[in-house]
């Protein structure tokens, strides 16, 4: 009886931390999902190399904050990069010189409620806003080539740009196939389904995922191969996590190959 009694408290006490979980998980999500760090409107970025600032109108009241990199040659293309779900530009605008160096200029923006930019953060905004930011990319920015980069929770942002428009190529870094898998399996309120959009885009499209991304498993990233069409790549970085694939030569070689 005393076993049963403990198996019982076992279980019980299981499904009661199942539920905290759960509770927290739903209800915190907004602070899960979108991890932003603003930044004041006077900031001074400290970068290696030249950029340039923008602030693209994305309603009456609400701008994106971008900032472009160019090139120190004759550009290739344009690279619209949408990052991952967390901090600011401060860190994200040090992977340009991965583009840069080989050619290209890139654009970077902070998502709404991200660094300069303004309002609040959500899935539809995101959407919106980066439809917004490559028409106003298209007009102030000449270039011959397009490619759409997405990071992480970036990747949902890219995917579905990339069904709005037609890019020469898309590359994807470390994507889910929803976000609940980067939620470990909890309910999520919001969709960022990448195995919705990715059967969409009809140019080409690149994955890149490391073995040992804790954040966003592996396997979550295998289920959208199957959706891949003739010519795309699938790329595995032996060894890599979820935030230093760029310390993998497989990642530029693979970024040199495809660009």
């Amino acid at each position: 009886m005393r076993r049963l009694k403990w198996i019982g408290w076992f279980f019980g006490g299981g499904i009661v931390a199942y539920l905290l979980t759960y509770g927290v998980v739903y209800w915190f999500q907004d602070e899960l999902v979108f991890q932003g760090v603003p930044l004041r409107p006077d900031y001074q970025f400290q970068f290696n190399q030249p950029f340039e600032e923008y602030f693209i109108p994305v309603t009456d009241r609400d701008s994106i904050h971008a900032i472009l990199f160019r090139t120190d040659s004759t550009a290739k293309g344009l690279i619209v990069y949408f990052h991952g779900n967390a901090d600011n530009l401060q860190r994200w605008g040090e992977y340009a010189i991965d583009f840069t160096s080989i050619g290209y200029d890139v654009l970077m923006t902070d998502y709404r409620g991200y660094g300069k930019s303004s309002g609040v953060p959500g899935e539809e905004e995101f959407y919106q806003d980066s439809e917004t930011v490559l028409r106003w990319a298209q007009e102030n920015i000449p270039h011959f080539k397009l490619v759409i980069y997405g990071r992480s929770l970036g990747t949902a942002v890219a995917c579905h740009l990339a069904t709005k428009s037609r890019p020469a190529l898309v590359i994807l870094e470390t994507p889910f196939d929803e976000l609940r898998s980067a939620l470990y399996g909890f309910p999520s309120r919001y969709r960022f389904y990448n195995r919705d959009l990715l059967p969409n885009i009809a140019t080409q499209v690149v994955i890149l995922h490391g073995t040992r991304d804790l954040v966003v498993p592996l396997n979550s990233a295998r289920k959208l191969k199957p959706l891949l069409k003739p010519g795309d790549l699938f790329v595995i970085v032996e060894g890599a996590g979820h935030g230093n694939l760029r310390e993998f030569d497989l990642y530029h070689s693979t970024l040199a190959s495809v660009l």
